[in-house]
């Protein structure tokens, strides 16, 4: 399909769905309301013409997206994750998106699979279901068996497909750059950056190699875990296009009938629930960001221990270690209703802008969190509780990072999932005793040594260097005393005692690591060398700030 017949095609799907209510004549910004494309205004005065839409805008929204595709379904997912850019009727009515894909011929499959293992089917599995499981917007799903009698799924990429992501990719850009030049809100919706991150996200998911790590690393992080089991990767069979899996036979989380029958434990389902999504944001800092209902199963073997099981890693969150940290402390400071340190965070961490008035946002925290704590906390949502401050710090001009976005929206599906589980869910109970744990032991010296050890091959690298450091900073006091004398600023001293004192501990603790470093090049000079590597790295820290 030519880029001209698909961009008719969206022309003739947005008429029908009245999409231009979206952008109507108000929309636009009065400096670019005259300036705008003649089409564009054409085009819009045209749609005006045909009957008001009945349906709620979400939802015609969502209709669009499915009659346009596979590519436009995903793009309204990702559209889902962002309750910062999106209004929340849109949302909710974008989280019911379905992957309704028809499949493709299992003779195209096969002929995939050969073409990337560089085998024929029949060579490579015991057998194999040419009936295909499962068939989404990027790939499909087919059951095997290999040799050695494993049961297996096999996962291939559409044919073909890279080309209409491009092609649509680049008709959602240009789309972007229109809404972001003539609309009012366009800068503030930052249509073009979403549309960029979600070429980045599907180019990203047509690898299956890169999905397979992810799988395998996250396998890795719960190899004895009782509350969640992540299905093997068979990587011998996995390439970008192919992917081998473990097949896994487990209930849907979904299908509440079957849980009831098993006689599981739905208040400790739901409670393993929120455990595993904290475990995975904090201690492991890797979190599965796809956590939707047909991408967990439930393991009803020990019913009164029911495990989840996961599948679908292709999109993954983490966070950086400051966002990690700072998030702790705000959810603790939120617990205590602690308005002003959730402010003071919130400036630290560069969640709203620093030259923001404390007061002002210790006021807008307050505005948020106050009305939703006059309920019971079981009824409190976490997740909503992120959006609504995320909302707030838009205020600030601030842009929150993409990844706190991702961690909130999985948490949201989490939250969710867990209530419907059990109504009674009280997360607060279960995340506020784990964030405790998880602060004190951040500063428990072992914890401590981990990070020393983590980085001391790079302070070794440097150690070199270290000597050259300590002339330079000793030259650098020098040339201040000189200036300072000259200058007589305030009839002060050339340089404060404080500053000669800090210069000179400094040069010691240099002096010491570096001799403890050099005392010896066996194995019991190894073994000294964290202490060592403290005193230099405390040394220079001493010397820089003299």
């Amino acid at each position: 399909m030519s880029r001209l017949t698909r961009a008719l095609k969206i022309a003739r799907v947005s008429r029908r769905y009245r999409l231009d209510t979206f952008f109507n004549s108000s929309n636009f910004s009065d400096s670019s309301r005259q300036s705008s494309p003649l089409l564009l205004r054409f085009a819009l005065w045209i749609a005006a013409l045909f009957p008001e839409p009945q349906a709620p805008r979400g939802e015609r929204l969502r209709q669009a997206l499915e009659e346009l595709g596979p590519v436009f379904v995903k793009f309204g997912q990702l559209l889902s994750t962002r309750p910062d850019l999106i209004p929340a009727d849109i949302c909710q009515e974008l989280d019911q998106l379905q992957d309704n894909v028809p499949p493709f011929e299992s003779t195209q499959f096969i002929a995939i699979v050969e073409q990337a293992l560089g085998q024929p089917v029949d060579q490579l599995f015991k057998s194999f279901d040419s009936a295909p499981l499962a068939s989404a917007s990027i790939a499909q799903v087919h059951a095997a068996v290999l040799e050695d009698g494993r049961e297996v799924i096999v996962k291939a990429v559409r044919p073909n497909i890279k080309i209409t992501i491009e092609q649509d990719c680049s008709l959602m850009l240009t789309l972007a750059r229109l809404v972001e030049k003539y609309f009012a809100d366009g800068k503030r919706l930052r249509p073009v950056e979403v549309a960029r991150d979600y070429r980045t996200t599907i180019i990203d998911e047509l690898n299956l190699q890169r999905e397979a790590g992810n799988t395998a690393l996250l396998r890795r992080n719960f190899e004895d875990s009782d509350q969640l089991y992540i299905p093997e990767i068979y990587w011998p069979y996995t390439c970008e296009d192919v992917l081998v899996m473990e097949r896994i036979y487990a209930t849907p989380v979904t299908d509440v009938e079957a849980l009831e029958v098993a006689g599981t434990d739905f208040k400790v389902l739901a409670e393993r629930g929120v455990e595993i999504f904290f475990t995975q944001v904090f201690d492991h800092n890797f979190f599965h960001a796809d956590m939707h209902p047909g991408n967990i199963f439930v393991d009803t073997t020990k019913p009164r221990q029911p495990k989840y099981i996961a599948i679908d890693c292709a999109i993954i969150g983490s966070l950086s270690a400051e966002d990690q940290f700072y998030l702790a402390r705000n959810l603790l400071a939120i617990f205590r209703r602690d308005y002003r340190q959730v402010a003071e965070l919130h400036i630290l961490a560069g969640w709203v802008k620093p030259d923001a008035a404390l007061s002002e946002v210790e006021s807008a925290v307050r505005t948020v969190c106050e009305p939703i704590f006059q309920r019971p906390l079981k009824d409190i949502s976490c997740g909503q509780l992120l959006v609504s401050l995320f909302q707030m710090s838009q205020r600030f001009d601030a842009e929150v990072q993409p990844s706190l976005i991702l961690l909130q929206k999985t948490l949201l599906n989490i939250e969710g999932l867990g209530r419907q589980l059990y109504p009674d869910l009280d997360l607060w109970a279960t995340a506020h005793p784990f964030l405790e744990r998880w602060i004190v032991q951040r500063f428990e010296p072992g914890q401590v040594f981990k990070q020393v050890k983590r980085h001391a091959p790079d302070w070794l690298e440097q150690l070199p260097h270290l000597p050259q450091l300590v002339v330079d900073s000793m030259e650098q006091v020098k040339r201040i005393d000189k200036t300072l004398n000259a200058h007589q600023i305030n009839n002060q001293p050339a340089l404060p005692p404080r500053q000669h004192n800090k210069a000179l501990t400094g040069t010691l603790l240099v002096g010491l690591g570096l001799g403890s470093t050099y005392s010896g090049l066996n194995e019991a000079a190894q073994q000294s060398s964290s202490p060592a590597l403290l005193l230099i790295a405390l040394g220079a820290v001493l010397l820089l700030l003299s």
